[in-house]
């Protein structure tokens, strides 16, 4: 289980749209990036991450949206569970099918 974010989705929602509206006053979007990113005690890097993943989640960047990560990752831990109780059935099939064929003695 991942560790629960510093930030609240608010305040990641909130750096992004400065950043969006920063751009166009900076050389560069890192520029801007660093600049947001000093403004609210975050990483470059972090508020960067950000971006991206909105970029990706609106359209603009190819790439896995959030959604679809966290639908990934919901149905991996399906399959894992359903590997398990299948190798569950598998070892009572075996158990009870070897009780079946051992000999019955009749008195």
């Amino acid at each position: 289980m991942s560790r629960p974010s510093r930030y609240s989705p608010e305040q990641k929602a909130k750096a992004v749209r400065m950043v969006v509206e920063a751009t166009p006053n900076y050389p560069s979007q890192w520029a801007a990036i660093e600049s947001v990113a000093d403004k609210i005690g975050a990483s470059a890097e972090t508020v960067r991450k950000w971006v991206r993943q909105d970029e990706v989640n609106s359209g603009q960047r190819p790439g896995l949206t959030s959604e679809e990560a966290d639908q990934i990752k919901r149905l991996k831990k399906e399959v894992a569970e359903l590997r398990r109780a299948n190798e569950i059935l598998k070892a009572a099939a075996a158990f009870f099918g070897a009780e079946l064929d051992r000999p019955q003695k009749l008195s």
